[in-house]
């Protein structure tokens, strides 16, 4: 019998691009696969010939719909791959969400980059484009959480709740007898809408992620927002939310909502520049309304939890264009959370020189992108072959973050019914991933590695 063995084809010693292979059994599955973002050198990487061929990949198995792990699924049909993909339901619904608006913004890029001749490439081309999506999506075939589900080579997958986003599971897989583990990205214990993650089962090997590896969550502070915004509004300014479509958007509504209905900021208007981020809002809303299981029970079946009172959807890019120089005081929020991409980039381009604006961080940004620049004091950033100077106000608020920090995810390993072989400590920047080595050898005595990339490592 061949052992099995894991490759860090992605998320290590980095925060994006998760892919991880598993060979064993007589099969190769892909646990998630995500898009590089960040730096340039290390989106070139989505561009690079795929270390094994596509084609030999029997499923691929998502922990939940973020770019950074399904954004690399129609580059591997384009060349090849054509097995099953297997995620919960509400996975598959919002990762078709993200795709196709990851394609529509890849194409646009693509053709305003070659209209304008920013781009070194010529011609510059999408990484993939709408027929591959569409290509992709009939591969999704969803599983239900917790029961364990028989995939290629008799590999027992299983799906637990991750509480990370809506749809999100850790991934269990048994190879061979020998138990594998994937965090994915894990949430909170406590998320504003959704049940914390599940514990831990007993495995073998663990692949945790270590996004907030070297730190600890502030205590969350309502205030900080709200005198953002009525600072904002106070000088005649707008507040511009760049925002994760899925999750990120609705948490932020949630925030408005409470501070207008407490009267801590006025009643202004909240518009949300993103189709992904509209669609995904219905996702949410119809899983509240059906009292989905990884609701917590108190919002189950509540009705306006998103609804600040004045809510507008930006569906065109005429209604778009129109927010880049907003008439009147109001809060847009729009993707991407990053700054790395989408509508926001248009927004940012023409309201980062006013002094009157704010731009409002929510959540994690990456090395390398426009987000990071601007959340460690960049006096310029560069936009569309241009440099735009920052004169806006730039507030960052840790509340809105959904990833666990050091402490939860030393918390959430802990809890496991036994030591594993080894820890794995990927999906996070390096410093962050050697800290939480660090704690978990540390605190629990448990033997963990930060691999490196491209690394194979036996499965035993």
């Amino acid at each position: 019998m061949v052992q099995p063995t894991l490759t860090f084809l992605g998320a290590a010693g980095t925060v994006t691009g998760s892919r991880f292979l598993v060979e064993g059994a007589g099969a190769r599955v892909l646990v998630d696969a995500g898009l590089y973002q960040g730096p340039s050198s290390l989106r070139r990487r989505n561009w690079d010939e795929f270390p094994v061929d596509p084609a030999s990949i029997d499923e691929v198995v998502l922990t939940h719909a973020h770019l950074d792990h399904t954004g690399y699924l129609p580059r591997l049909v384009k060349e090849g791959f054509r097995g099953p993909v297997r995620s919960t339901p509400e996975t598959a619904e919002l990762a078709a969400i993200v795709l196709r608006d990851s394609a529509h913004l890849q194409e646009e890029d693509a053709v305003y980059a070659n209209r304008t001749g920013f781009s070194k490439h010529r011609p510059a081309l999408p990484l993939y484009d709408a027929e591959d999506v569409e290509r992709t999506l009939p591969l999704l075939e969803p599983v239900p959480l917790d029961e364990d589900v028989t995939i290629a080579g008799g590999i027992v997958l299983r799906l637990r709740p991750a509480g990370h986003i809506l749809g999100s599971a850790t991934v269990s897989l048994t190879v061979d007898g020998h138990r594998v583990l994937f965090s994915g990205d894990l949430g909170r214990r406590h998320h504003p809408l959704l049940r914390p993650p599940a514990d831990p089962p007993a495995a073998d090997t663990i692949v945790v992620e270590s996004t907030y590896g070297d730190r600890l969550h502030p205590v969350p502070d309502p205030q900080r927002l709200a005198d953002a915004v009525r600072r904002t509004i106070g000088r005649g300014g707008s507040v511009l939310v760049p925002a994760f479509a899925v999750d990120r958007t609705e948490l932020v509504l949630m925030a408005l909502r409470r501070l207008t209905v407490s009267g801590d900021i006025p009643r202004v208007p909240v518009h949300v520049d993103s189709p992904m981020a509209l669609a995904a809002l219905r996702v949410y809303e119809r899983a509240i309304a059906e009292g989905s299981g990884q609701v917590r029970a108190d919002l189950s079946r509540t009705s306006g939890l998103f609804d600040p009172g004045d809510l507008h959807a930006a569906r065109t890019p005429t209604e778009s264009r129109e927010l880049n120089d907003p008439r009147h005081p109001c809060i847009i929020i729009s993707a991407s959370g990053m700054a790395a991409g989408g509508r926001i980039i248009h927004h940012l381009e023409h309201m980062l020189p006013d002094r009157r604006h704010t731009v409002v961080l929510t959540g994690y940004q990456a090395v390398g992108t426009r987000g990071r620049q601007l959340l460690e004091g960049a006096r310029d950033v560069k936009i569309h072959g241009r440099y735009i100077p920052v004169r806006s106000e730039v507030v960052s608020i840790d509340d809105f973050s959904v990833h666990s920090d050091a402490g939860e995810t030393l918390d959430w390993l802990e809890r496991a019914p036994g030591a594993p072989g080894t820890a794995y400590v990927v999906h996070g920047e390096p410093d962050s991933a050697r800290a939480l080595v660090r704690r978990i050898r540390d605190d629990l005595g448990w033997n963990a590695v930060v691999p490196r990339y491209g690394e194979r490592v036996l499965l035993d």
